[in-house]
C-alpha cells in the first residue's frame, strides 16, 4: 500500500492531485466519501487540471476536463458533457484507515 494524504489534507467538497514515477491520480471528497481517479481523460489521455489540486467544476459538483470542458460524475467517473460522453475515468482501489488513503502498488 502507498499512502496518498490524509483525509483531512482533502476539503469536502474538494479535490488533490498525486505524483509518483508510475502514475498520476486525483481524490475527490464529497459529502464525506471519497473517490480516486486515475488522471487521464477519456477523450485525449491527458490529464485532467491545469491547476494543481482543481479537478472540480465551479461549483464543485462534477469533475471537470479543464482541456475541453469534459463534465464527469463524481461518485462513478461518466462522462455526462464533452467529447467523451458515455466514457469513464478509471476508477482506482484504495482504503482509508485511520484516516489515511492509500491505494496498492503496482506490481
Amino acid at each position: 500500500m502507498r499512502a496518498l494524504c490524509h483525509l483531512n489534507d482533502i476539503p469536502d467538497p474538494g479535490s488533490k492531485g498525486f505524483k509518483s514515477a508510475e502514475q498520476s491520480l486525483f481524490a475527490v471528497r464529497l459529502h464525506g466519501q471519497v473517490y480516486v481517479y486515475r488522471n487521464s481523460c477519456p477523450h485525449l489521455g491527458i490529464e485532467l487540471n491545469w491547476q494543481e489540486d482543481q479537478f472540480l467544476d465551479y461549483d464543485d459538483s462534477l469533475i471537470q476536463c479543464a482541456t475541453h470542458g469534459a463534465l464527469f460524475i463524481i461518485e462513478n467517473g461518466e462522462c455526462v458533457a464533452g467529447p467523451c460522453i458515455g466514457k469513464s475515468l478509471e476508477a482506482i482501489d484504495f482504503r482509508i484507515d485511520q484516516g489515511m488513503i492509500s491505494i496498492c502498488e503496482p506490481d
